[in-house]
């Protein structure tokens, strides 16, 4: 492996466009060796004043481009299965931002096929595992000082859905980090889900069920609850609040800058996942990195962690669709996942 590891990104969107950003000038250890994009005048964009980087139209392209050791992967979910195999087969490690893949057929085929192969080379996006208020409330359910968890109360805001955002998105889109978070805090699978729709806010666009509240069930006997609110129309909030049996305890306040002017007081509210979780996406690319170049598996999520995700949106919206309480349907977990935690 060369000094600085050589990674190629697929998507020069805006999730794409900063991690070249970041890679090129927030992490350590790392290069940006090529930038994929069907729209390559976005893609020169993105590459723009980096030295050795080839931009192209075509993801394997990319992957085969000189230099090109590693790959992240930020191009649109229904994209992700292909590329990843495409990875696989390569023998490239992989950062893939979530949805992993979007549905649990697609997500199951890319598990299997990195079972296949004997070793991980996945990690998923969930970047709230590398936020610190969450790493600290991580450690507190874990140390037990609080006891056994009963809930989780979650809330997850955004200012405005972007053009054709649906009902099901703010389940398989954006409630997709609730679910991983619950999975990895509790150490616990999420086993059935019932969706509960309040009359829509006048703030969403016609024929959004928006907000929406999320009830999830745990092996474990946890409850975790999730308000969604896609279009609150004032900023980008996220908290989560674990009840246990001797006490609580909640990550995502809002402790940001304060603002005094004309008389008047008040904290600066982001309004956007990449201002609010900045620094969690440095720690979770440097620390892919840092694996990577190591060679060993990365420890954040795995492609198991990105297929049960997937698996318990698919429920989320078959119970927003249905009105029902919904069971969750995982497959049997392969031996190469089985040492990993949640």
């Amino acid at each position: 492996m060369s000094e600085l590891l050589g990674v190629a990104v697929l998507g020069a969107g805006h999730m794409g466009a900063d991690h070249v950003r970041r890679l090129d000038r927030g992490v350590s250890g790392a290069r940006v060796a090529a930038v994929a994009d069907p729209d390559t005048a976005r893609a020169k964009e993105a590459a723009a004043g980096i030295d050795g980087v080839t931009v192209h139209a075509d993801a394997e392209a990319a992957l085969d481009a000189p230099g090109v050791e590693a790959v992240l992967i930020a191009s649109p979910g229904p994209a992700h299965e292909e590329a990843l195999l495409a990875a696989f087969a390569r023998g490239l490690p992989v950062l893939c931002e979530k949805p992993m893949v979007p549905d649990s057929e697609g997500a199951l085929r890319v598990v299997e096929a990195e079972a296949r192969g004997g070793r991980r080379l996945a990690q998923v996006g969930f970047m709230r595992r590398y936020d610190a208020e969450y790493r600290r409330l991580k450690r507190v359910l874990d140390d037990g000082r609080l006891g056994r968890p009963l809930m989780l109360h979650c809330v997850h805001r955004n200012v405005s859905s972007p053009p054709g955002f649906t009902s099901a998105m703010l389940i398989d889109s954006s409630v997709s980090h609730e679910i991983d978070a619950a999975r990895w805090l509790l150490g616990q699978e999420l086993t059935a889900v019932t969706v509960l729709r309040p009359r829509p806010s006048g703030g969403a666009p016609q024929g959004l069920l928006d907000p929406q509240f999320v009830l999830f069930e745990t092996d474990g006997g946890a409850l975790v609850d999730v308000e969604i609110f896609v279009n609150c129309g004032f900023g980008y909030q996220v908290r989560c609040e674990a009840v246990c049996e001797h006490g609580s305890a909640r990550a995502g306040e809002d402790h940001g800058l304060l603002l005094t002017t004309a008389g008047t007081a008040g904290a600066e509210v982001p309004q956007d996942y990449l201002v609010r979780f900045a620094d969690a996406y440095d720690r979770e690319v440097q620390a892919w990195v840092d694996a990577t170049r190591q060679g060993r598996a990365a420890t954040g999520p795995t492609a198991w962690d990105g297929y049960a995700a997937s698996a318990v949106a698919e429920a989320g919206v078959r119970a927003l669709e249905s009105g029902l309480r919904t069971p969750v349907d995982l497959a049997p977990r392969p031996a190469l996942y089985t040492d990993t935690g949640r």
